[in-house]
């Protein structure tokens, strides 16, 4: 077989959030990186990634070109659309590409050589890592390029409280009655710290939420982005924040927010959907979660798990120091 083109493929579907954590680890690997953001079709879709047989039929046959040998050294999926083809490259390598996936498959973690799943997944194995969080690229040099990126959000009245809003998902329905005492919890949060509140939207943030809270709080000093307001600020909130408050719905924003090292508050009403729930007891039982209405030191260590799961998974593939083996 040719010397692979690109040593390491990052393969994803579209949602940002698993293209953010294959993202971090690859980069962290010191190996070219070629991205392929891959769908498969029905129904290859319904079945991932329990079956591989004739899969890259699963792919559009324009796409098929760019799933083909030479085969990658290493290749990083994460969600279970990216784990069809990572199983499938494990088998078409003939073992020759090391294959990395990213959250649990829900099949046996022996179809790919190494696994990384957060802790409260409960997947186990020889061949598993198991972060707390979801793997992300916050480290002090990212909050620093954030800072140098944004330097006018220092201008705002500080402490800065970031608000990161999600959305609703099962178990949490973020309704009428559940936005109005989370209002509440922020502003009694605001009445005791003062400063600015600084609120970001997401892509699953419904209208009604982002609404509610700008005209909660139209005469508070900050920030409101709802994804029409220019480039997305949340590098920079997330660099510049002297304490954060994070919807509950979502592992990596919870994971990003820890990682920072400023304070990091929620709201959570239980219940909370099983594997959800013990994520959330895990973040509370390091001391790096806290309720909306509780105190909490202004710093705490950061959660920063990629270097580690980055370095756990070279020593996996053979590489050696920072270079090529």
């Amino acid at each position: 077989m040719n010397a692979p083109r690109h040593e390491c493929w990052v393969i994803t579907d579209a949602a940002a959030g698993n293209q953010r954590q294959a993202l971090a680890l690859a980069e962290r690997l010191d190996l070219p990186i070629r991205p392929l953001v891959l769908e498969a079709r029905a129904p290859w879709s319904w079945l991932a990634p329990r079956v591989i047989l004739g899969g890259r039929l699963a792919l559009p046959p324009g796409e098929r070109a760019g799933f083909a040998p030479p085969w990658p050294r290493v290749a990083i999926g994460c969600g279970r659309t990216a784990a069809l083809f990572t199983r499938m490259l494990r088998t078409l390598s003939h073992g020759r590409c090391h294959t990395v996936q990213i959250l649990d498959p829900r099949m046996d973690p022996r179809h790919w050589d190494t696994l990384i799943a957060p802790r409260h997944d409960g997947v186990a194995g020889p061949n598993v890592l198991t972060p707390l969080g979801s793997l992300n690229p916050v480290d002090e040099e990212w909050l620093a390029d954030a800072r140098e990126a944004w330097p006018h959000l220092a201008e705002l009245p500080a402490p800065r409280i970031g608000v990161l809003l999600g959305g609703p998902r099962h178990g949490i329905a973020m309704d009428a009655a559940w936005t109005q005492a989370f209002i509440s919890g922020l502003r009694a949060l605001h009445q005791r710290r003062g400063g600015s509140l600084l609120v970001l939207a997401s892509r699953r943030t419904p209208p009604r939420l982002g609404g509610a809270l700008r005209e909660a709080f139209c005469d508070v000093p900050g920030l409101h982005w709802t994804g029409a307001e220019g480039p997305n600020p949340y590098p920079g909130v997330l660099a510049w924040a002297d304490r954060l408050v994070v919807t509950p719905d979502s592992v990596n924003m919870l994971s990003e927010a820890c990682a920072v090292g400023c304070a990091v508050h929620t709201f959570a009403p239980p219940p909370l959907p099983d594997k959800l729930a013990r994520f959330h007891r895990a973040l509370r039982e390091a001391a790096l979660l806290h309720d909306l209405d509780g105190d909490a030191p202004d710093r705490q260590p950061p959660l920063r798990e990629t270097a580690a799961i980055a370095a756990a998974t070279r020593r996996r593939l053979g590489l050696s120091g920072e270079g090529q083996p």
